[in-house]
């Protein structure tokens, strides 16, 4: 049989990023603490019950987004049944969960991983990496997962594709003060997916000289859709190493999601920052996991993030300027928006 008996124990497997917020200590605390162990058979019909409540009491979007839970269990219900194959069975979970148009939501089972892309589809890519490739060369330096070099314009060029890599505080450093002399630098974020928020702040902290507040954060206190507690302000705080003082243009497309979210929009609160290029994806619920009697696990947004003015930032930040990459750069091995980076950084010396 797929199905062995077991039982969900709701809270007991959850796994999280690690972060830099001063309320996500008390966020966990009490999303733990509200939940209550539930028993549900492990067939079909078990599994499902049990992933629809877990949603159901600790989701965080579902009047943002004007979704009807209801509905969708109504909808979902009636196509259960407890024949159901193993693949076939993921993939109706799958298309319930994508009723939530959240690129933190998966189920993961041993054979797939459900995932929501619809977040990016649409969006123009702005984005080749043959041409970051024939920017950077073969000379470029690096620091953990930063690549970065000086262009011959004296503009300073950063690349960093994934918050999951770590930047150590030495190696910025070196970075900061190998780029002190450019007249500003670009911070190339397009296509980065996330990773951890501590390696968003502790990048962010490079460019601000006072502790700035940047948003909020709220965390669930019950299991109504709309149980949240009072906001919690984010801040960032100022690195006491080495800082960059000059302009700073921040590229971003619709890729830049979850912690490159929070980065991007960290950076438009800093002195002397620009964000060029397209929306970014958004992804700002702070993604929790549980399991399923199956041992099925699911990962969905449990904790909501805004921005410094309590507005929802999960569908993405827009650029302070609109750039979009032009076919005919492209064609001539040139970046629309590195090249207007370097215009605008040229022009504020």
């Amino acid at each position: 049989m797929f199905f062995n008996h077991r039982t969900i124990t709701i809270g007991r497997r959850w796994r999280f990023p690690s972060v830099r917020i001063a309320g996500f200590a008390a966020c966990l605390c009490l999303l733990v603490s509200c939940m209550e162990i539930e028993e549900y058979d492990n067939t079909p019909r078990g599994n499902f019950e049990a992933l629809w409540q877990i949603l159901d009491e600790h989701y965080c979007f579902f009047e943002y987004k004007g979704i009807d839970w209801n509905r969708v269990y109504r909808d979902y219900s009636k196509r259960i049944h407890n024949q159901m194959g193993h693949e076939s069975f993921f993939l109706l979970l799958d298309e319930m969960l994508q009723e939530l148009k959240d690129g933190h939501v998966n189920l993961s089972s041993a054979f797939d991983v459900g995932r929501y892309w619809k977040w990016f589809e649409d969006y123009p890519a702005n984005y080749r990496q043959e041409l970051i490739d024939a920017y950077l060369g073969t000379d470029y330096h690096i620091a953990g997962g930063l690549r970065y070099k000086i262009l011959n314009d004296n503009v300073g060029y950063v690349r960093y594709a994934d918050f999951s890599s770590a930047i150590g505080e030495s190696g910025l450093d070196y970075v900061i003060d190998k780029l002190s002399l450019c007249s500003g630098i670009i911070i190339d974020v397009r296509n980065n997916g996330g990773g951890l928020l501590t390696n968003s702040n502790k990048l962010a902290a490079r460019f601000f000289n006072e502790k700035t507040q940047v948003g909020y954060i709220q965390h669930k206190t019950g299991k109504g859709h709309n149980d949240f507690s009072k906001p919690y302000p984010t801040y960032v705080k100022p690195s006491t190493r080495l800082r960059f003082q000059k302009p700073v243009v921040v590229l971003t497309n619709r890729k830049c999601y979850s912690a490159t979210n929070d980065f991007v929009n960290a950076m438009r609160y800093a002195p002397n920052v620009l964000l060029l290029g397209d929306k970014t994806g958004g992804g700002s619920g702070l993604p929790f996991s549980s399991e399923l009697p199956n041992g099925w696990s699911v990962r969905f947004s449990a904790c909501p993030m805004y921005d410094k003015d309590m507005q929802q930032i999960e569908f993405g930040i827009d650029p302070d300027r609109a750039v979009s990459l032009s076919e005919a750069d492209a064609e001539k091995g040139k970046d629309t928006l590195i090249e207007t980076a370097r215009q605008l950084l040229g022009k504020s010396q």
